[in-house]
C-alpha cells in the first residue's frame, strides 16, 4: 500500500524488480550453497530487509548473484547500492572509500569479515548501518 502510493507520488515507472533481460550475465536467480551459507550465517539478508522496510519503505530491489547479493535502490542519479559477496569463506561489503579506512578488516576497497567477524550480529548491524549511511553510487549509465 506505501510503496504504490510513493510510487504514485513519484510518478516513478520504476519496477520493484530487474528484467530478467536486463541482468548482467552473472546473475542469477539463487546464490551458491556456500555463499548462502555464509548469508544464512551472518544474518546480513535479515538485516538488509529490515532497512529495506523501515527506511527505504520496501522501495529497494535485491538481485541475488552466484557469490553474493545485491540492495539497490533510488532513480537516475540518485541510484545507491550495498553489495554483499562471499569469498574464501569471508562476507566481503563493498565500501564507498578507495583506501583503507583503518578497520583491522578494510583491505581499501571491501569490508572482508572472517567467520569469527561475520557471526557477531552487532557487527554486521554496524557495518551494514555504515554502509547504509554511506551506500556505494552507482554512476547513471549504469
Amino acid at each position: 500500500m506505501i510503496q504504490q502510493m510513493i510510487r504514485e507520488e513519484q510518478h516513478s515507472a520504476r519496477e520493484l524488480f530487474i528484467p530478467e533481460e536486463d541482468l548482467a550475465q552473472e546473475a542469477t536467480t539463487r546464490m551458491s550453497p556456500a555463499t548462502e551459507q555464509v548469508v544464512s550465517e551472518s544474518r546480513v539478508l535479515t538485516i538488509l530487509h529490515m532497512f529495506n522496510r523501515d527506511y527505504l519503505y520496501g522501495q529497494g530491489r535485491f538481485d541475488e548473484y552466484k557469490d553474493g547479493l545485491l540492495l539497490k535502490w533510488g532513480d537516475g542519479y540518485s541510484r545507491k547500492h550495498i553489495w554483499v559477496s562471499v569469498e574464501n569463506g569471508n562476507l566481503l561489503f563493498e565500501t564507498s572509500h578507495l583506501k583503507p579506512c583503518g578497520k583491522p578488516y578494510c583491505n581499501g576497497t571491501h569490508h572482508v569479515l572472517t567467520k569469527e567477524l561475520y557471526t557477531n550480529i552487532d557487527l554486521v548491524n554496524q557495518e551494514l548501518g555504515d554502509l547504509f549511511r554511506r551506500p556505494v553510487y552507482e554512476p547513471p549509465d549504469d
